[in-house]
C-alpha cells in the first residue's frame, strides 16, 4: 500500500505524456527525453539514499520506511513564523494530537499502570512515544529489548496511543510470546497532570492560549509526561534510542551528566534528561515540572529538557541537599553526539580494533547503557563489528533481523 501511494503521488506530480503524443517536434522531444532521464535519475538518487540510511539487516519494507522516516515533516509549525501564526496553526492542527485527546480508554491510564506495573516487577520502566505506530522501528525494538536483557524480571510501560492498538500489539508481540512484561497504555495527559504545577500550563496550550513555538510539540509534550509519569508513580524513564547494557536495579533518585569540567567527574555541567530515575513523589522532579511550566520556550531546543534539569539541579543541590545523585558521564552518556559517530563503524585498522575493545570494556564495566543519539545517528548504516553492532548484538532478547 505504501509503494503504490508514494507511486500515485509521483506520478500526480509529472507531465501527462499520453496528451501530448500527438507533438512531433524535435525540441519537443528532446524536452521530454530530458525529463524522463531526470525522473530516472531522482529515482535511483532516492534509492541510494535508501540504502546508505538502513541498517544492515535491512529488507525492502524497511527501506521503504526509513525513505517514509526522512520525508515525514514533524507536526510543526511553519519556519518563520510568528506567534500568533503558531498559536492559530495549533488551533487548526490540535485534533492531530492524540495527548491533547481524553477518551474512555485514556481514562483507564491509572488503573491500567497500577495493574501492569505491579510488585512483582523487578524494576518499572517507562519510555513515552507520541508518534504513529508505524515509525516505532528496528531500533526502538532493540532499546527495548535491552531492558529485558539487564531485567529479565522487570516491567516496561510505552505511554503512547499509537502503540496501544493492534499495531502496536503485534509489534510487542515477539517480547510478550517470551513472558517479558511490556505494555502500551494510552495517556490521558490532563488527568496525569492533576495536582501538579504543570495542569495549568497543559489547560492552556490545549486551549490554544500558548504559543507551541517552532520545536515540535510532542517533544517538549514527551519532556512534561515523563515528569509527570515519575512523580505519580516513580520508576525509570528511558529515552527510545537508549541501549541498557546493566541492570539498574539498585539506582534511586539518579539522574546523569552529559558533560563535566575536565578532570573532575563530580563537576558537572550539562545534565540530561534521557534517563532519569525517581522514586514516587520526589521534590526534584516536582521542581521540574515547575520550572517547565514557568519558563517553557518552545523555540529553543533543549530549553525544556536538559537545559531545564541543568537549571533546576543546579538550585536544588544548595536547596534540597543529598538526596538526589548525579552520576557521571560514563553511566548513561559514555559518548557524547559527536564521538558517537565512530561507533558506527567497521574497524578498519589495528588501531581502530584496540579503540573497539576499549570502548567496549568501558561499555560492560562502566556503563548502564548507551544513548544513540538518534538525532545525529539516525541515518547511519550499523557497520558489521562496528561497537553499536556488537552492543546490540549482545543485549538483544529476540534478536530478529541482526546479522554478525
Amino acid at each position: 500500500m505504501e509503494k503504490d501511494n508514494c507511486n500515485k503521488k509521483s506520478l500526480s506530480g509529472t507531465l501527462d505524456i499520453r496528451q501530448l503524443r500527438h507533438t512531433n517536434s524535435p525540441v519537443f522531444s528532446t524536452a521530454i527525453f530530458g525529463v524522463i532521464m531526470l525522473l530516472v535519475g531522482a529515482g535511483t538518487i532516492l534509492s541510494n539514499m535508501s540504502l546508505e540510511s538502513t541498517f544492515f539487516w535491512s529488507s525492502p519494507t524497511s527501506e521503504v520506511i526509513q525513505i517514509n522516516r526522512m520525508e515525514r515533516k514533524s507536526l510543526s509549525p511553519p519556519k518563520n513564523s510568528t506567534s500568533r501564526d503558531r498559536i492559530a496553526w495549533l488551533r487548526s492542527h490540535l485534533t492531530e494530537f492524540e495527548v491533547f485527546r481524553s477518551t474512555n480508554l485514556s481514562e483507564q491510564f491509572h488503573q491500567r499502570v497500577l495493574e501492569s506495573l505491579d510488585d512483582k516487577c523487578e524494576v518499572r520502566f517507562f519510555m513515552t512515544w507520541f508518534s504513529p505506530a508505524e515509525f516505532f522501528g528496528k531500533r526502538e525494538i532493540l532499546a527495548v529489548e535491552s531492558v529485558f536483557k539487564s531485567h529479565p524480571q522487570g516491567c516496561l510501560m510505552i505511554v503512547s496511543g499509537s502503540m496501544d492498538s493492534q499495531q502496536g500489539d503485534s509489534i510487542l508481540k515477539p517480547l510478550n510470546d517470551r513472558g517479558y512484561k511490556v505494555f502500551a497504555a494510552t495517556p490521558d495527559i490532563s488527568l496525569l497532570l492533576e495536582n501538579t504545577p504543570a495542569k495549568s500550563w497543559f489547560q492552556d496550550m490545549k486551549s490554544c492560549k500558548r504559543d507551541p513555538g517552532r520545536i515540535p510539540l510532542h517533544q517538549n509534550l514527551s519532556n512534561l509526561a515523563r515528569l509527570a509519569i515519575l512523580y505519580k508513580y516513580g520508576g525509570v524513564y528511558l529515552d527510545t534510542d537508549f541501549i541498557v547494557t546493566r541492570s539498574f536495579k539498585g539506582l534511586r533518585n539518579s539522574i546523569g551528566a552529559q558533560t563535566v569540567m575536565e578532570g573532575d567527574s563530580k563537576n558537572w555541567i550539562r545534565l540530561n534528561n534521557a534517563v532519569l530515575i525517581f522514586e514516587k513523589d520526589h521534590p526534584l522532579v516536582y521542581s521540574f515540572m515547575e520550572e517547565f511550566a514557568s519558563t517553557f520556550d518552545g523555540n529553543k531546543w533543549g530549553h525544556n529538557g536538559p537545559y531545564l534539569v541543568t537549571r533546576v539541579a543546579q538550585r536544588a543541590r544548595e536547596m534540597i541537599g543529598d538526596n538526589f545523585t548525579v552520576l557521571p558521564p560514563v553511566a548513561f552518556y559514555p559518548f557524547n553526539w559527536l564521538d558517537i559517530p565512530r561507533l558506527f563503524q567497521t574497524p578498519r585498522s589495528s588501531n581502530d580494533s584496540t579503540l573497539l575493545k576499549a570502548d567496549l570494556v568501558m561499555l560492560n564495566k562502566e556503563s548502564y547503557g548507551l544513548h544513540l543519539w538518534n538525532k545525529i545517528t539516525g541515518k547511519l548504516k550499523i557497520g558489521k563489528g562496528s561497537v553499536i553492532d556488537i552492543i546490540i548484538s549482545d543485549h538483544c532478547v529476540v534478536c530478529r533481523g541482526i546479522q554478525r
